[in-house]
């Protein structure tokens, strides 16, 4: 048996604009700068407490609190504005499940928003678990999410990937002791991910298939 462990943000799907409203509308209501998009590239990727922390001015970083609380808010009403899948994306989720592939997500985004997401733009896909940031889970690169995602499966022989565009996902796999795939058309790009030691670093998502079905 073989699994994909996709990664949400910047692999899946492209959601860094509306990530980048929801915490600039909580800046704004707390009276403190906003930031572009584009820099909110290097600030996601280790769940949403630490983009919140990471985007408030170095002397204010104990209202993370409240800017986080904002957010949530925020998100909740704007996560589907701007937000949508790479191409390829969905195409290469139906080959792998007609391959007979085991499919799963697992995000540090916030799990409830993980769900959403995946539900509105993968309804048709069979995920096998769709797994996210708790209170009760450390986040990624912590194994646990995976260990999860592997306990879920009917076969303990399975050979997994973690795939995502970000050194967070890669060590994640690597700590896992999975194979790992970086995603350059993700929010950090090729040298982060071959820095990180990416199994393997492709630029298009249909590489993905003839990885897994050929390893």
């Amino acid at each position: 048996m073989k699994a994909a462990i996709f990664d949400l943000d910047g692999t899946i799907a492209d959601t860094l604009c509306d990530l980048a409203d929801a915490v600039n509308g909580g800046l704004r209501e707390m009276g403190y700068p906003e930031h572009s998009c584009d820099e909110y590239r290097y600030m996601v990727g280790n769940g949403a407490w630490k983009l919140c922390e990471r985007a408030l001015p170095d002397e204010h970083k104990d209202e993370t609190p409240e800017l986080h609380r904002l957010f949530s808010a925020n998100y909740g009403r704007n996560f589907l504005d701007k937000t949508r899948l790479y191409d390829g994306i969905h195409e290469v989720m139906v080959r792998l499940s007609e391959a007979g592939v085991k499919l799963a997500v697992a995000t540090n985004k916030p799990e409830e928003f993980a769900e959403l997401l995946i539900g509105r733009l993968l309804p048709d896909i069979p995920f096998v678990r769709v797994l996210g940031g708790r209170r009760d889970r450390p986040s990624k690169p912590d194994i646990q999410i995976i260990a999860e995602v592997l306990a879920a499966l009917p076969d303990e022989d399975c050979e997994a990937y973690m795939i995502g565009d970000s050194s967070v996902d890669i060590l994640t796999g690597k700590n896992a002791g999975i194979h790992t795939i970086g995603c350059v058309w993700g929010f950090r790009g090729r040298s982060e991910l071959e820095a990180a030691g990416a199994e393997f670093v492709i630029d298009k998502p249909e590489e993905i298939v003839s990885i897994i079905r050929n390893s």
